[in-house]
Parts: C-alpha cells; sequence; structure tokens
C-alpha cells in the first residue's frame, strides 16, 4: 500500500475509535508573509515557484538545496509545508486554551531560514514557539527527543532569553550538532550512545531534562516527538520502545502547562505509526485495547518498505501498539555522562541563581 505518516496515524486511531469530530482541527496554510518572519523572502519564494512549476533550477538547487534526495520537490509541497507550519500555530492557540495539542505531521526542526535540511522545509516548531511568545508568555520550552539533533529551532532562539531548548539525541548523527561541548546556560544538549534503552532514557529524563525545565520555570512547552529514536528504525541505532517516548512526553505534560507535541523523524512505517497513535492514545486517555480491531491489523500488515528488511519486521509490530519495554541497567559509560552534564548545569544554577 502507499504509505504516509500522518494519513496512516489519523486512520489508525479512526480504526480505535479514538478520533471523535471534536477532537480534530483542519490546519490552516501559513501565508508567506507569516513564513517570512522566520524564513528568508528569497527562499519563501523560490520554493513556491518550484512547487508550482514541479521542477527546480540549478541555481536553486545549490543556493536553497531543494530539489535534492534528501530534499526532494513534489506536487502541493509548499502547501503542505506551509500547512505544517500553519497547524503547529494552531496548536499553539488550541494549547493556550487549557489543551495539550498534537499535530503528529509538524516537527520539522532542522528548516533554516533560507534553505531545505533533513526534509524539513519550514521549521514549524519554532513557529509555534513564536505564537507562545506573541501571546505575551515570558517564557518557552523546547524539548526535542527525535534522534537528530534539533539545530534548527536550537539556531532560531540562540540569544533570546525567553526560550530554552533540550535535545536528546543520538551522538555522532547527522547533523553532528548538539555535542556535549555545546551546552548553555538555556541549552541543554544530551547526546546518547548508541543502543540507549528505555531505563537510561528514563534517567535522563529524570536527572536532567525535568530538572532543567523546573529551573526554567517555563509557562508553555513545545515537544517534537520523532519516532526515529525507536528500536527499528533505519535511521538511528537507538533501541528505545515507544513506551520510552510516551513516558517522556507525560513527565513533561504532567507540568500542567500549555504544551503543543509534534511528530518528526520516523522512517520505519510500522514503529512511527504505532507510536504516533499510540501517542495520542496516552495523551488523551484512551484505554488501549488487548486485541487491536481487523482494520488495525489491516493496515499495520499493508505496510511497506524499502528501509526495512522483511526478516528485521518484529511480531509485535503487526499486532499491538505498545513495544516490550527495553529495560536495562545504565551503562558507565551513560552514568558519567549524565552526571558529568548535571554538574556542568546544576553548579551554574548554584553559583548564579535560576536562569530566568
Amino acid at each position: 500500500m502507499s504509505y504516509t505518516r500522518q494519513g496512516a496515524v489519523e486512520a489508525l486511531c479512526r480504526a480505535l475509535g479514538w478520533l471523535p469530530p471534536q477532537v480534530c482541527r483542519t490546519a490552516p496554510q501559513a501565508t508567506p508573509e507569516t513564513l517570512r518572519r522566520l524564513h528568508a523572502a528569497p527562499y519563501v519564494g523560490a520554493l513556491k515557484a518550484a512547487s508550482e512549476r514541479g521542477s527546480v533550477t540549478r541555481h536553486e538547487r545549490e543556493t536553497y538545496r531543494f530539489g535534492t534526495m534528501e530534499n526532494p520537490i513534489f506536487a502541493g509541497l509548499f502547501e503542505r509545508a506551509a500547512s505544517t507550519v500553519g497547524g503547529s500555530m494552531l496548536a499553539a492557540q488550541l494549547a493556550l486554551e487549557g489543551k495539550v495539542a498534537f499535530h503528529p505531521a509538524g516537527g520539522t526542526h532542522h528548516g533554516r531560514p533560507d534553505r531545505a535540511s533533513g526534509f524539513c522545509y519550514f521549521n514549524d516548531p519554532a513557529f509555534a514557539i513564536l505564537a507562545f511568545l506573541d501571546a505575551g508568555l515570558e517564557r518557552v520550552l523546547y524539548v526535542d527527543v527525535d534522534a537528530h539533533h534539533g539545530d534548527g529551532v536550537f539556531d532560531a532562539f540562540v540569544g533570546d532569553a525567553r526560550v530554552a531548548c533540550v535535545s536528546i539525541h543520538e551522538e555522532d548523527r547527522w547533523p553532528n550538532t548538539g555535542t556535549l561541548g555545546e551546552q548553555g546556560e538555556r541549552a541543554l544538549n544530551v547526546p546518547v550512545p548508541e543502543r540507549v534503552t528505555d531505563s537510561e532514557y528514563a534517567a535522563a529524563m529524570r536527572q536532567l531534562v525535568m530538572p532543567f525545565a523546573e529551573r526554567f520555570d517555563p509557562k508553555a512547552i513545545v515537544i517534537t516527538c520523532g519516532a526515529d529514536a525507536l528500536h527499528g528504525d533505519p535511521l538511528s541505532h537507538m533501541e528505545l520502545s515507544n513506551r520510552a517516548l510516551w513516558s517522556a512526553v507525560l513527565d513533561l505534560c504532567a507540568l500542567d502547562l500549555p504544551t503543543v507535541v509534534l511528530g518528526g523523524g520516523g522512517y520505519n512505517p510500522w514503529t512511527t505509526v504505532r507510536c504516533w497513535a499510540g501517542l495520542w492514545g496516552v495523551l488523551s486517555g484512551r484505554e488501549f485495547p488487548e486485541t487491536l480491531p481487523d482494520e488495525a491489523l489491516t493496515l499495520l500488515a499493508g505496510f511497506e518498505s524499502d528501509l526495512v528488511d522483511e526478516d528485521e519486521l518484529e511480531p509485535y509490530w503487526l499486532d499491538r501498539l505498545a513495544d516490550p519495554p527495553h529495560v536495562s541497567s545504565v551503562r558507565p559509560e551513560v552514568a558519567e555522562r549524565l552526571a558529568a552534564l548535571a554538574s556542568v548545569h546544576f553548579a551554574v544554577e548554584d553559583a548564579a541563581g535560576p536562569i530566568h
């Protein structure tokens, strides 16, 4: 079957009876004027023109980095990318009304002001943050649990005292930013080694992310929950179950603040779709069925992927939502890294007081 991540997430949630009409909103398209708040006018114009033509010039490819294997041009690209931004801004507005808003099409965290990067054309998480700031909120926390560092969002708010950024990602992986040495008063980077487990991830949340969040005392939160940190994703070597990501998001939601939860990367259809459908389930308080309905089973059985070999399929990817937890001891090198980062960040607080 043809596979689109967001369409499949929606289809799986509908098969489970989790999408009554009152919880759904249609994402509006962000206007070019809105997009130009963060993206250079020549880039916005060039992407729109190339999308309408269905082709790119050599100058556009070299200057703006689209029309490549990494950032392809396809029919409706500009409208889709602009709607992703509009959806994230709408999610922030809904969150301000007292809701946790989930926008799985969002999470294009690599988008740069003047070019496309990593399948990201515009930077919708940054626009969600702007929507909160425009509403007058003093401090917004951005947390990125994608397997790849949230470089575009970090760079968009460098020097802005109203925004703090956190990223837990696999070290030595593209875009090769967010290293151990890249720390700041309002920037926490937690590069983790290959094969990180649920237990090690929980330790990072407990020892670093939650204390950092509490110290910053945000008034709203934006989360990019990429599914490429899961076991079985072809573009990372992390070993998380989807339960680990759900738990991380729920820990942040427990701060009881206006919160936007976005999607992000995810290149294994079985793990990605189940993760985001299950995330909607836990966010909305749904009861997980012991046995998936036939429509859901048919959907999962119909996925295909050139990036995942048939003999790599885990049986539970086809018949349940929740992965088995990946429980382990915390490796010494991971424990040492977490302790070192804690000493850097919280020694600064002891010396200088709260960061806001």
